[in-house]
């Protein structure tokens, strides 16, 4: 008899999980390392924060916001003391079921491209991520980061939906 064949899950092993520290996004986490622990694969966190401050749109709609330096500084600090908070928090649940890890915090006016270029400079080879599963209306005006990704990765992306527990309950979709 020759080796097993491989396993959907042991196909992949690194595993980038954006997190925004919703409580979609939790759970999103405990499902990932729980998928990382059974294939052996280890994970990246990553929080990205869009800049407020230099959103690309800013030109269609007017001049960029202009807040006072002290404002701006504050609200700085209390947005970096955010992704500390909620990377220490997937950090925590992932040492806690043994499945190595690393964090990081990412910036950049657009979510979905600061997830991506996140996935390539490190290594990753599936992004496991949450959606809110907007449909209709709601989903065009509101969009998805999620979507998003999905449009434009060139690797393939884990969906997890909120109140999915069937076995198989991941979606991987993948881009030619």
């Amino acid at each position: 008899m020759g080796p097993a064949p491989p396993t959907f899950a042991s196909m992949f092993r690194h595993l980038l999980v954006p997190t925004d520290g919703s409580d979609l996004a939790d759970g999103t986490i405990r499902r990932a390392v729980s998928f990382a622990s059974e294939a052996g694969a280890r994970i990246t966190f990553v929080h990205a924060r869009e800049s407020f401050l230099v959103r690309p749109e800013a030109g269609l709609y007017g001049e960029a916001l202009a807040l006072d330096p002290a404002v701006a500084d504050q609200f700085s600090r209390a947005e970096q003391d955010y992704t500390v908070s909620v990377l220490a928090r997937a950090r925590a649940v992932a040492e806690e079921a043994g499945v190595p890890c690393s964090t990081v915090a990412a910036a950049n006016p657009v979510i979905h491209e600061a997830i991506l270029e996140t996935a390539a400079a490190e290594g990753c080879d599936l992004i496991f991520m949450a959606s809110h599963g907007r449909r209709g209306l709601a989903g065009l005006l509101l969009g998805s980061e999620t979507q998003r990704v999905l449009l434009h990765s060139s690797l393939p992306v884990l969906v997890y939906r909120k109140g999915d527990q069937s076995p198989g309950a991941g979606q991987v979709a993948e881009r030619a």
